[in-house]
């Protein structure tokens, strides 16, 4: 939100009130509270008539630090609030003449007491600064009132994140309203607000706020980034990286890490797709050809239309095309399926559910006690009262049974067109549930997938989400259109969610809206089998690839088996991912941060830290991407190729730029028809531009997330020093797509002339 008129005006109706200087410090239990007046006191009558801020520093972990600003701190508390961890660690602090000194670790930050001016530093330098209007209390029309806080954009200052947007990667001069829509990936609405953003000068901010943030990102001051929130509090929490994935596991560390999927999540899913006409023979057609085809199928999904329409959601199969759904469920899981079916968290009039959810209060309701109803989407549809424990416990039961039946996870869409003129059962705040909503829905389904299937077993694949959403994975992108440009608009929502904290990422492949030309699909293919998660699902035609061309068919074959044979990798990957909380599909500017033509790229991407996805955006084949520095070898062909420049090449279907990192062991897998198997048999260890004297260390996980073992790797002049630990299976070690070495539980220490 602007409240400037250019830069020496104010916008009319509005008056800024910023700290003119600290008049009182004073310290309780770890917390640093300062008073500071909003007018310079020369005189005992300067003391009257007028607002002072109330301002808290503490630091609730190592290299992060919370600035808590007030004007009024006698309102009401309102909530629901991000849970965020508070280990209110006491910060060290030191008074001199001019200058407040607080220290989070590695982290500082100064405070001048003459102007209320700061500056945070790490031991690489300067963060980012305020001057003495970095924070402000505004009052506005209407009397509305609003905190604003202010930090310095540095010359060639990039920022990323604010959850999933697919307005450009990088954020600078955007307005950005962290407020949860649906609004299809292109525009600027999003699905998937958080309010943190990761900074290239090596810190990030997080605001502490459920409700909207309004952030101009050197959009009103053009050398700052701002945000605001309406009311008479504000809190934020700068955190240093220096290292952007130190960051990211920072604020993940705050606010959740995410949890593992299962293995089996990371297999090929498909879909009915949404408004197409199917019953079981359909699903039967479609499974059967992709087993026909050659095709490995892990997950089967059914969409919305599973339950009859007007209904959604009843949670009760359409009897007239799934007459006996509890056999047709079993007879799928016998060919090594896993199921998931599509909810929302809204009880449409004409569900049989609807009257009772109303009886009991278990919907929404407006303030003269009556449901929250509207026509958008399901005719009369209310919406499921998730601070009423008695309507969770009611959702959760509807759910158990097909989990009793069968059903594995849960599509959990919608969630986002979350009303304000409402009245929740625990009194939440209208404003704040609006994006919190997305999280207590996820929280709700993802706890009863622990509870009922275990704790390794949970996954759903969701589509709203805040911050701490992120520890309920899988997320997908939403409604994209079928064409290049929502490709790669996709791609742009999925790497600054990812930035955002999120480990995981989907997206439809071959786009939702309309059906995509045979090229388009087969590209989108590749891209989609090298993401994390993978899907073909659409909206009003079939995405099995045979409705495309034979040569689809061939493509999926190739990429979906391809991606099998990584999962001793991938997996490794989310094992870490779970620990750290850094992302699984990751943007470049997070894996090469020291390399200034990473900060913008955004059509290309790391799976992971050694595998490098540039997917390809045009009919004509050519891959356009860039390469750090260092020798790269292509995946699939062992092309040794000198980084550090840009690259166009031209690939058919059945392959584009995926390249491997230096100095990288990748273990893989021989077994390409599942991504579950025995990650430690007949393990393939494929070595990459070791350096010399350089060490390489790659754990190994199984299929529990459970690390076993590790191989490590040192090369000393035309020698490698082979080190394995945990293995007790044969296994293969790989230089430049050749066996260079068999070896069983017995060969622990190897050594491998180049």
């Amino acid at each position: 939100m602007k409240f400037t008129d250019g830069n020496w005006l104010v916008r009319e109706g509005y008056s800024i009130h910023f700290p003119r200087f600290i008049h009182e410090v004073v310290e309780k239990d770890g917390v640093i509270t300062l008073y500071a007046p909003c007018k310079y006191i020369n005189n005992r009558g300067n003391t009257l008539d007028g607002p002072l801020l109330t301002i808290k520093i503490s630091a609730p972990l190592n290299d992060v630090i919370r600035i808590q600003t007030w004007h009024f701190t006698g309102r009401k508390a309102k909530y629901p609030n991000f849970e965020v961890l508070d280990q209110a660690n006491k910060i060290e602090w030191k008074e001199e003449d001019d200058t407040l000194s607080f220290t989070s670790g590695q982290l500082y930050l100064k405070i001048s007491k003459k102007d209320f001016s700061l500056s945070f530093e790490n031991t690489n330098g300067k963060l980012t600064t305020g001057d003495a209007k970095a924070l402000a209390w505004i009052k506005g029309p209407e009397e509305k009132t609003y905190m604003r806080g202010q930090l310095q954009l540095g010359v060639g200052e990039h920022l990323y994140g604010l959850g999933e947007r697919f307005t450009p990667f990088v954020k600078n001069g955007q307005t950005v309203d962290v407020w949860n829509k649906d609004g299809g990936t292109s525009s600027e609405q999003s699905y998937k607000n958080v309010p943190f953003y990761l900074s290239s000068k090596g810190y990030g901010v997080f605001v502490n706020h459920p409700e909207e943030v309004s952030y101009e990102l050197g959009s009103e001051v053009v050398s700052r980034s701002q945000f605001s929130v309406e009311g008479e509090y504000l809190d934020y929490y700068l955190i240093n990286g220096p290292t952007p994935k130190e960051v990211i596991s920072r604020y993940t560390e705050l606010t959740g890490k995410p949890a593992l999927p299962p293995a089996w999540s990371f297999g090929l899913w498909l879909s009915t797709s949404f408004t197409t006409n199917y019953n079981e023979e359909t699903v039967n057609h479609f499974v059967d050809g992709m087993s026909e085809r050659g095709i490995p199928l892990t997950v089967f999904h059914f969409d919305c239309f599973w339950m009859k329409e007007f209904e959604w959601t009843s949670f009760m199969w359409d009897e007239r095309n799934f007459p006996d759904p509890q056999g047709m469920l079993n007879r799928l899981k016998a060919k090594g399926l896993k199921i998931c079916v599509w909810i929302n968290p809204y009880i449409a009039q004409k569900s049989p559910l609807f009257d009772e959810g109303v009886e009991k209060g278990y919907l929404i309701q407006k303030p003269n006690g009556d449901v929250w109803q509207w026509d958008l989407w399901q005719a009369g549809m209310g919406i499921v009262d998730f601070t009423n424990p008695a309507a969770c416990e009611w959702y959760k039961e509807k759910l158990k049974t097909l989990l009793d039946m069968g059903v594995d996870s849960f599509k959990t869409d919608f969630g986002e067109r979350i009303p304000t003129d409402v009245v929740y059962h625990d009194g939440s705040d209208p404003q704040k549930m609006h994006n919190y909503y997305s999280y207590a829905f996820n929280e709700l389904v993802f706890g009863l997938l622990k509870e009922e299937l275990g704790e390794k077993e949970a996954v759903v694949f969701a589509r709203s989400s805040t911050t701490g959403g992120q520890q309920f994975p899988v997320h997908w992108g939403g409604d994209c259109d079928s064409t290049y440009d929502a490709m790669a608009e996709s791609l742009r929502g999925g790497l600054s969610l990812t930035t955002s904290g999120f480990g995981y990422w989907s997206h439809d492949i071959g786009g939702f809206e309309n059906t995509a030309t045979p090229d388009v699909f087969k590209r989108w293919t590749a891209f989609g089998l090298l993401s994390s998660h993978s899907r073909f699902h659409g909206s009003s035609s079939y995405r099995v690839p045979w409705h495309f061309d034979e040569e689809a068919v061939d493509v999926a074959r190739h990429f979906t088996k391809l991606k099998n044979s990584l999962m001793p990798y991938i997996y490794g990957q989310a094992v870490e991912n779970n620990e750290t909380g850094v992302p699984v599909m990751r943007s470049m500017h997070v894996e090469f941060p020291e390399d200034p033509l990473c900060e913008t790229l955004d059509r290309q991407y790391m799976l992971g830290d050694s595998i490098l996805v540039a997917p390809i955006f045009n009919d004509e084949g050519i891959g356009s991407f860039y390469l750090p520095e260092g020798k790269w070898t292509h995946y699939l062909t062992n092309t040794v190729i000198e980084g550090g420049k840009w690259i166009k090449e031209k690939y058919d279907y059945f392959s584009l730029p995926i390249f491997i990192k230096p100095n990288t062991i990748l273990p893989t897998g021989k077994n390409e028809e599942h991504p579950v198997y025995d990650y430690s048999d007949e393990l393939v260890f494929k070595l990459y531009e070791i350096d010399n004297h350089h060490e390489v260390i790659q754990e190994l996980v199984n299929t529990d997330g459970e690390k076993f073992g590790s191989i490590k790797i040192r090369r000393q002049d035309q020698t490698l020093k082979v080190e394995i630990n945990g293995l007790n299976k044969p296994y293969q070690i790989e230089l430049k797509g050749q066996t260079a070495f068999e070896g069983g539980p017995e060969d622990k220490q190897v050594e491998i002339e180049l």
